[in-house]
């Protein structure tokens, strides 16, 4: 039996996670975080009366297995070096990381000899348009990245067109796309920048998560996109993740890195 804690149960994600929780024979939720926790949401939510909930970490007397976070980006530093120092293993779906505090995070994990995920999309369709986009990048170095979320999501980009952009980066020859005497008659037109490669932001009601990762080539051009409709598709991901964290000894960043 994997003991669950869950941060952040009561939002979109956290509330998807703990009916594939509660639906999965080898799992047990034991405890949740949210700033607005009290006991009269384990009626709302579904919730044992064995759950513990807690509006902040310095409450939390409940042990784990492993510490599954879906809160915001303020938030996600501080809850994983917590969940590492109290021996549960993270994993992590809420983007924001720095690459400052996700570098510190991997040295804590490895000092604890404690395995973890973070992971930018648990959509198998998004691991596999990362995937995609790294090998086509291969051959076709001008590339721009699209992604569209819903209009809710507080930060840009999404940490999947970011890890998208860093994949691409690690095959593709640097360079800048585009006229040398490019102008832009609208302040950052062009979108984000990761080392030559540009990234496009959209925020519109009635999308879920959605990326496309646009190629062109002399003559041709090539698009690879995901799209996901619902955020229930995103538990399968959860679930492999919580399951295979237990095998590995360090905090890894990528659903591909553990399936």
């Amino acid at each position: 039996m994997i003991r669950v804690f869950l941060a952040g149960y009561n939002g979109s994600m956290g509330q998807k996670a703990i009916h594939m929780i509660q639906e999965t024979e080898d799992f047990e939720l034991v405890g949740g975080l949210a700033p607005s926790a009290n006991d009269n949401d384990k009626s709302k939510y579904g919730l044992s009366d064995e759950v513990k909930l807690f509006t902040n970490l310095n409450e939390i007397n409940v042990s784990a297995d492993v510490w599954v976070d879906f809160t915001v980006p303020n938030s996600v530093y501080q809850n994983v070096k917590f969940a590492i120092e109290h021996k549960m293993r993270p994993v992590v779906g809420t983007t924001g990381l720095s690459d400052d505090q996700l570098a510190e995070l991997k040295g804590l994990s490895r000092s604890n000899q404690l395995g973890g995920l973070i992971a930018p999309n648990f959509g198998l369709s998004a691991v596999l348009l990362m995937k995609f986009a790294q090998e086509a990048a291969q051959y076709f170095p001008d590339v721009e990245i699209i992604e569209m979320h819903h209009d809710d999501k507080k930060d840009a980009p999404s940490g999947t067109a970011l890890n998208t952009a860093k994949m691409i980066d690690k095959v593709r020859p640097a360079h800048e796309q585009g006229a040398d005497d490019n102008v832009e008659t609208l302040a950052n037109v062009r979108g984000g920048d990761y080392n030559g490669i540009r990234v496009h932001a959209v925020r519109l009601p009635g999308y879920v998560a959605h990326e496309q990762v646009l190629f062109g080539g002399a003559g041709e051009a090539l698009t690879i996109r995901q799209d996901s409709f619902d955020r229930g598709s995103f538990m399968n991901g959860v679930k492999i993740g919580i399951e295979k964290v237990m095998d590995v000894n360090e905090l890894v960043v990528g659903l591909e890195n553990v399936m």
